[in-house]
């Protein structure tokens, strides 16, 4: 598998709002998780073109990664610039 407990543990306590391993609550720290599944897939689906099924989860990732941002820009725009900044997003 290509996301181990040890990977997620380190994206949460890289991104996450309090820096900590359980920190998997706050949007941050979904949004990046969210971010690493999305980069995964987008190489796996430059490989494999016709998996459409893979592509709709894709999108629909995306989908989630967008309603969080849009929900951190509305609550703390200054939290939102950062994770931005952070994982290099663009909007």
């Amino acid at each position: 598998m290509y996301l181990t407990k040890d990977k997620k543990e380190e994206i949460f306590e890289n991104h996450g709002r309090l820096n900590k391993k359980t920190d998997t609550g706050s949007p941050e720290s979904q949004i990046a998780l969210f971010s690493f599944r999305i980069n995964h897939l987008t190489q796996h689906l430059k490989m494999n073109k016709k998996d459409y099924s893979s592509r709709m989860g894709l999108l629909k990732l995306v989908g989630k990664r967008r309603r969080l941002l849009n929900y951190l820009h509305k609550r703390d725009i200054e939290r939102y610039r950062e994770i931005i900044s952070k994982l290099n997003l663009r909007k």
